[in-house]
């Protein structure tokens, strides 16, 4: 195999990560981080009522400066030997477009109106649109949320698009469709943006947009009419077919191979969910699980179809034919929060000295790693940004009990990192419980990286060990892979991974004496869950 190389792009919820990849090993020869200006000035974004939005401008912006970064750093041999780019990023993080397949933030008219940007994955402002959806699927002939866990969530496309056109209606007047982030950018840099013809990712579709083969496509227009009339300004402008990962959707432009200073055409590769992406350049396989653990979790399995492609998997994020290996089916489960809960303990301390944060939770777990194992400690339940899986509740909130007036903090932050290992246990049990197979499980992001009290944690509550992959940019990585296969560097992304995918850096094993003192902590972790649950239907 002649000498190659690929240009692998993983767009975070706060900056764009680029990679540049050597084909034959999947070493990574560059890498550049850069952070969305906007994203980080707070602009569009209001907490309070969990509103995220992101300008299409930052990710343009970054896209262009984080390659302009990878290839500065490598000789000009290098860049003339460019095969292929592909992308993942976070989803559903959709926006409305025009009937050119622009985001309407890039008009004038719409250029600071929230609902016009893209809606970002942990957006929950359409609560009210998923349960509409959600219910109207369990009354209707065809239960079109039985791929993806039985309720639809307001994290995902239709709930959101529908609550930007109800809560802004001068937007009415413009959208013509609405496109997933990945799929705008594969469409942008291919230089046709129609929607009517640009390629959409099986991954985003089949998980997030109720997409799926038994009923040859996306919902029924009658029943998303259903819903609400809104949705007739979309007939006739979506897709019903889709494709897979790996999948070349046509070579950069002229217009961007300038930008990027490529003087040759290159692939652009389908792009998908940066977790799915994540779980590629981790190694997944069946029998894998792959938990890309940073702010959230996402958790990512595979299963050959002959094993379950008659079987529904309740209480997940959904299941769907090739969205991560052609060939096989892909789950997604996940968290909410992770370490956006010990974020929020540092806030919280650091209230009246926001200068001493900086190096707060370093401190919390030195002590927390000192503290003695007790029945009593604090307990706490994680779901302080929703429920993702078990059985999806983006309402339900957290908890903490087994206070005192002697609790210290590095005793609440001992139970947070608890909570969030027990979560991850019972996303477990509920794939086992379905007959999915965990047999191995492979942590990537920056929690994996970069806290060994977390992930030991986590590996003697699952009494599993954790493995570590040795990619800092497993999901830069995963779309590296994608973009070789693009190019025709690699016949599948088997093959490719087999080159490519990152190995372990490191595991993590459990301790069994501590077995039973977690398996009692566990079940008081549900319990309160339980009556969490219960207090807030009251």
């Amino acid at each position: 195999m002649a000498e190659s190389y690929v240009l692998g792009v993983d767009f975070g919820s706060d900056s764009t990560r680029c990679i540049v990849a050597d084909t034959a090993d999947g070493r990574c020869i560059a890498e550049c981080t850069v952070h969305y200006p906007r994203w980080r000035a707070g602009k569009y974004c209001d907490p309070a009522v969990s509103q995220y939005r992101q300008h299409p401008l930052d990710y343009l912006e970054a896209l262009e400066r984080a390659i302009g970064g990878c290839l500065s750093q490598v000789p000009q041999q290098v860049v003339d030997r460019l095969a292929g780019i592909s992308f993942d990023t976070t989803a559903s993080t959709p926006v409305l477009t025009d009937r050119n397949g622009t985001p309407l933030a890039l008009r004038p008219e719409f250029a600071e109106e929230p609902d016009a940007m893209f809606v970002l994955w942990k957006d929950h402002t359409a609560l009210r649109e998923a349960a509409e959806i959600s219910a109207r699927a369990a009354e209707g002939p065809v239960d079109y949320t039985r791929y993806c866990g039985g309720s639809y969530s307001c994290e995902w496309v239709w709930a959101k698009m529908l609550h930007c056109l109800r809560n802004t209606p001068a937007l009415r007047r413009e959208a013509y469709s609405w496109v997933e982030h990945c799929d705008w950018l594969c469409a942008l840099l291919v230089g046709d943006t129609t929607p009517e013809r640009l390629y959409r990712s099986r991954c985003t579709a089949g998980h997030k947009a109720m997409w799926h083969e038994e009923w040859h496509g996306l919902p029924d227009p009658d029943f998303l009419r259903s819903v609400d009339p809104l949705f007739e300004l979309f007939e006739g402008h979506l897709y019903n077919n889709t494709v897979p990962n790996g999948t070349r959707v046509g070579m950069l432009s002229r217009e961007w191979s300038k930008r990027f200073g490529i003087n040759h055409p290159i692939a652009v590769g389908i792009g998908a969910i940066d977790c799915h992406i994540g779980a590629i350049g981790a190694g997944i396989r069946p029998g894998t699980l792959v938990k890309v653990i940073g702010t959230s979790t996402c958790d990512i399995a595979v299963s050959e179809p002959h094993d379950s492609s008659s079987r529904i998997i309740t209480g997940i994020c959904g299941q769907t034919q090739d969205s991560v290996l052609p060939g096989h089916i892909g789950y997604e489960a996940g968290q909410a929060a992770f370490g956006d809960l010990y974020a929020w303990l540092g806030r919280l301390l650091a209230w009246a000295a926001p200068e001493a944060k900086d190096n707060l939770l370093d401190r919390l777990t030195r002590e927390a790693e000192a503290l003695p194992r007790r029945d009593d400690a604090p307990l706490a339940v994680d779901w302080f940004n929703g429920r993702r899986t078990p059985d999806t509740n983006p309402a339900a909130r957290g908890a903490l009990s087994g206070l005192t007036i002697s609790t210290s903090a590095p005793e609440l932050y001992a139970s947070l990192v608890e909570a969030t290992c027990f979560g991850s246990r019972a996303i477990i049990e509920q794939l086992r419980s379905q007959h999915i197979p965990v047999e191995r499980i492979v942590a990537v992001g920056g929690i994996a990286q970069k806290s060994p009290y977390v992930m030991q944690t986590m590996a003697d509550v699952l009494q599993l060990p954790i493995e570590v992959s040795g990619s800092s940019q497993a999901c830069a990585l995963g779309a590296a892979i994608c973009a070789s296969v693009a190019a025709g560097i690699h016949p599948d992304i088997a093959t490719a991974q087999r080159a490519m995918a990152a190995g372990t850096e490191h595991v993590y094993t459990p301790d069994p004496s501590l077995a039973g003192f977690y398996e009692r902590r566990y079940r008081l972790y549900r319990e309160l869950g339980s009556v969490t649950e219960k207090l807030d239907r009251a």
